[in-house]
């Protein structure tokens, strides 16, 4: 299942200065080396690129919007995410799908498609997303380091000691981490990380399911009720309001934006796929599969934690506690949730590195700091770092991992990202890019259609950004700078 074309972008994703040899098996139609990626390898990467920290706050999305809107809502965003992921993967060649241009990144396609001031627009929008992805992922890994900690202090001390764990280490942990995988050149390099962290993906997913179900069968009885949590019940120290059930009921709809986010890389994984069948007819297979599995466990895991713990669902199901036993599964769980977020952070973050390096190139074709590639002796690996590399990609795992010390609210971050990135990138600019690519007549009703789904995912994406917003307001009230611990 190897997809290790690895020199075919090079360190900078610029085209390799390889003339396209015809009857040469060797090179694709762009002068490349031919790349290598099918349905199971682009699978993987979406898997590893969608079943993140999202499908942790799930039970809490549905106990915001019951039995009835949360399902509902889960196959409505499967349904959008499917549909606009076909047209996104239309644009990957300009003109012909099957011979045209290839478009090697989403700004690429954008630009090739809609040009002008939409690419400065998508750009800003996708490699925002992607920062804040990034921030996000350090926050979950480092929750989920910490319920280890809690987990087994419970197990010998009981649940009613207090086992305050300080976030502050586990986040420094896994930015060292990251640091060092940072310097994995680029996307076709990865994607080995892309298929352990989908193994780590349906594990700890898994054990969620199973805690669920497990808890439902030992109780005999489904909790929740058809609208969600109720005006007046207690959650913590605060009793929810009609005006706080309307704000996390906006907060859940970007909950689950965010668990179904993945196009704003789709582009780049297309790149990896081989050709002939044609590269949108494999994506479009690979898409297919990836959101049904993703939906059938997004699913299982939301609902069976709705009716495990009702109103009072965690925000995060395998670190809120409401699990204590078995600790040593809560410990597995947690564990695989960590390297799976070890490899969703690289995945989201290749394209902007690889950003960033391309333009600094063209800006200084000439310096050896950017251009000097120094080989590292690593036994059985062939790695090449340059200084410029080393030092920006550092830098910017530093500078997320301290935000996110400085920002550590899962549920409100999870909200925002997806109600930010779902309709820009994932709605919006696929639609216009399809309606260019296949010359769609405006006001023909296929134009109609597409433009009001565009609307309706807009003004979702509004609520969902305002009700997530309004809980970060609300968490500010209590918070104090590098102190976070649970």
């Amino acid at each position: 299942m190897s997809d290790s074309s690895g020199a075919r972008h090079q360190m900078f994703d610029v085209a390799i200065t390889v003339p396209p040899q015809s009857g040469n098996k060797c090179y694709d139609d762009d002068g490349r080396l031919k790349r290598t990626g099918n349905v199971w390898t682009g699978s993987a990467h979406i898997i590893t690129a969608v079943i993140g920290s999202g499908v942790l706050s799930l039970a809490w999305a549905m106990a915001q919007l019951g039995w009835v809107a949360g399902p509902a809502v889960m196959f409505l965003f499967a349904f959008v995410t499917y549909y606009t992921s076909v047209l996104l993967s239309t644009c990957y060649r300009t003109g012909d799908p099957d011979n045209g241009k290839r478009n090697y990144t989403y700004m690429d396609a954008v630009r090739s498609n809609l040009g002008g001031f939409q690419v400065k627009v998508c750009g800003a929008i996708q490699y925002m997303n992607l920062f804040g992805v990034a921030i996000g992922y350090t926050i979950a890994a480092s929750i989920s380091m910490m319920a280890i900690g809690r987990a087994n202090c419970f197990h010998s001390k009981g649940h009613n000691n207090k086992c305050g764990v300080s976030s502050n280490p586990y986040m420094i942990a896994f930015g060292v981490i990251e640091i060092v995988f940072s310097q994995i050149p680029d996307f076709d390099q990865i994607w080995w990380l892309s298929i352990v962290a989908a193994i780590m993906s349906f594990t700890y997913s898994t054990i969620g399911l199973g805690l669920g179900v497990g808890k439902v069968a030992e109780s005999g009885k489904v909790m929740g009720s058809m609208t969600g949590i109720d005006i007046g019940t207690v959650v913590g120290t605060t009793t929810i309001t009609e005006t706080q059930k309307i704000w996390r009921s906006f907060q859940a709809l970007g909950a689950i934006a965010f668990a179904y986010s993945y196009s704003l890389i789709l582009i780049e994984i297309q790149d990896t796929i081989k050709s002939p069948p044609s590269e949108y007819k494999t994506m479009k297979k690979a898409t297919l599969l990836s959101v049904a599995v993703t939906t059938v466990f997004y699913m299982l895991c939301g609902c069976f934690g709705y009716a495990a713990f009702g109103d009072l669902s965690p925000g995060n199901l395998l670190t809120g506690f409401g699990f204590y036993n078995p600790y040593w599964l809560l410990d597995i769980a947690n564990a695989a949730i960590v390297i799976h977020l070890i490899g969703a952070y690289q995945v989201y973050c290749q394209p902007l590195f690889a950003f960033v390096e391309k333009t600094a190139l063209e800006w200084f074709p000439d310096s050896k700091f950017i251009t000097k590639e120094i080989a590292v002796p690593i036994p059985g690996i062939n790695i090449k770092v340059t200084l410029f590399r080393l030092v920006w990609r550092s830098v910017f795992v530093v500078i997320t991992t301290v935000i996110s010390m400085l920002m550590p609210f899962f549920n409100d971050v999870v909200g925002i990202l997806g109600a930010f990135g779902f309709w820009p990138l994932t709605v919006y600019f696929p639609v216009e890019m399809y309606i260019v690519q296949k010359k769609i007549t405006r006001w023909s009703p296929r134009w109609i259609c597409l433009q009001t789904l565009s609307a309706a995912c807009l003004i979702i994406s509004v609520a969902a950004a305002v009700g997530s917003f309004a809980g970060v307001v609300s968490d500010l009230k209590s918070y104090k700078p590098f102190q976070t611990s649970y």
